[in-house]
């Protein structure tokens, strides 16, 4: 490939340059001798229309001059000094070979003209001079009709020559033209010849070439096709490897989704099971000796203290321990709070508002059928109000807020839990890690997770100063 590149591929260039460019030249000299021999015509086609125009306003003077001198009177409206003045500058355009046209003067070469004008010359001025003669007020008639004897005289000799003009003027353009047409056979005779030698000399060995090249191509597919069959088969086991190495991975990579979500659920759930516990010691154990000790301390209000400094501080200890019981309550109610199972979700969340609200003195709305309980598993109960729950405290906590909402509903088959504030906001790309977790600080990685244990979805809206929107969705 590499010879047929350096010693083809260059020579055959170079004949084709030569050969476009001889054919290109040709053309080119063609259709300038057309166009140039187009014009020539047009300028003889002017020259023979303002000859035998000449021709018509001598006649036409003649007339006029025989009107004028007999005082008859006519209807040509033409000035008889305008059509003189005409008729002669005419005649000297034609006898000094430069006739005017739109774009400049036609000039030509012609003895044979010359020589005509040249004769014609004497009888134009002679008739000339007697149009004139004619055409003074100031000359007798005896006079002008002497004047229009002379003109009739030279008329005729005058049209003679006029038309031998004409003729002369007709046979120079036929005769243009048959030199356009010779030059135009050799144009074409030449092109053919450039042509025929081209295709000795270019076509054929370029087909030589390319059937060598055609050939050496299809012995070089012929052997691709035999490698290409064998890479195929290769990359056929190849494939059949990769597609079981993936479905390999993929079962573990489920596999391992599947661990990590029953480990999170046993996790959760112990969590859940250990918060009861807790709330039920707390509030059956600490709870109650709690309580009999306020009874006691109420009971002790009865007795008159000498001291008053004693007094205030009993006044105080019970104080501190109504205190300790409701925050012992509260604490209770937030491990596993007793309305979730006797009354449902929507009572849950209802209260969980009213004491949030009591608590952080921000203005917190519940949206929800607190009279219908929607009927659920009780993990996606518990998991739907701890969800509430960590959002409710990321909008106390976080959003310096003035309004929160949580909406509760129910649609068809499907339970969404939307939680709105109108606080400062943020950008959710702060909220991720570089692996696209959420942060735990925020428990925005709880919430994800006890929503996918669900199997529900979670979208968050949320825009500097514009508030957060966070809303689960988990079907029944």
């Amino acid at each position: 490939m590499e010879r047929l590149d350096k010693s083809v591929a260059s020579s055959l260039t170079r004949f084709y340059i030569v050969a476009l460019c001889v054919v290109a030249m040709l053309t080119i000299s063609g259709l300038f001798l057309i166009r140039r021999t187009i014009n020539n015509l047009n300028h003889d086609s002017r020259m023979v229309n303002v000859a035998g125009r000449q021709r018509m306003l001598s006649q036409r003077l003649t007339k006029l001059a025989i009107l004028n001198v007999g005082q008859m009177k006519h209807s040509d409206s033409t000035q008889f000094n305008a059509l003189v003045k005409i008729w002669k500058e005419s005649h000297e355009n034609l006898a000094n070979k430069k006739l005017p046209v739109e774009n400049g003067l036609v000039t030509w070469k012609s003895a044979a003209l010359d020589s005509m004008f040249l004769d014609l010359m004497p009888v134009f001025d002679s008739i000339y001079l007697n149009f004139l003669l004619v055409n003074d007020s100031t000359i007798a008639v005896p006079q002008k009709q002497q004047a229009l004897s002379q003109i009739l005289e030279k008329e005729p000799l005058f049209l003679a020559k006029m038309d031998k003009i004409v003729f002369q003027f007709d046979k120079e353009s036929f005769q243009r033209l048959e030199n356009l047409e010779r030059i135009e056979w050799i144009l074409d005779i030449m092109t053919i010849l450039v042509l025929f030698a081209e295709g000795i000399l270019i076509f054929r060995p370029v087909v030589n070439t390319t059937r060598r090249v055609v050939k050496m191509l299809t012995e070089s597919e012929n052997a691709l096709q035999l490698s290409n069959q064998k890479l195929k088969e290769a990359n056929n086991q190849l494939l059949e490897a990769q597609n079981e190495l993936l479905r390999v991975e993929e079962e573990k990579y489920e596999l391992q989704l599947a661990e990590d979500r029953i480990r999170a659920s046993a996790l959760i759930e112990g969590q859940e099971e250990e918060r009861k516990r807790f709330a039920l010691e707390l509030h059956d154990g600490i709870g109650q000796m709690l309580t009999g000790l306020k009874l006691h301390a109420e009971k002790l209000k009865s007795v008159q203290f000498h001291d008053e400094k004693n007094q205030k501080r009993f006044e105080q200890l019970v104080t501190l321990i109504q205190d300790i019981i409701q925050t012992t309550r509260q604490i209770s109610f937030n491990l596993m709070p007793s309305v979730l199972s006797d009354f449902g979700l929507n009572a849950a969340l209802r209260l969980l508002c009213e004491q949030t609200a009591e608590l952080s003195g921000i203005k917190i709305e519940f949206d929800g059928d607190v009279n219908k309980r929607i009927e659920m598993n009780r993990p996606m109960e518990i998991g739907l109000y701890r969800i509430a729950q960590e959002a409710l405290n990321n909008a106390v906590k976080h959003a310096n807020a003035d309004k929160i909402k949580i909406k509760l509903e129910q649609n068809k088959n499907r339970i969404i839990l939307e939680i709105t504030d109108d606080g400062k906001g943020f950008l959710i790309s702060n909220l991720k890690s570089e692996d696209g977790l959420f942060l735990t600080r925020n428990g925005m990685e709880n919430i994800r997770t006890r929503t996918q244990l669900l199997n529900g979805e979670m979208e968050i809206v949320s825009k500097v100063d514009s508030g957060t929107n966070l809303i689960v969705r988990v079907d029944l």
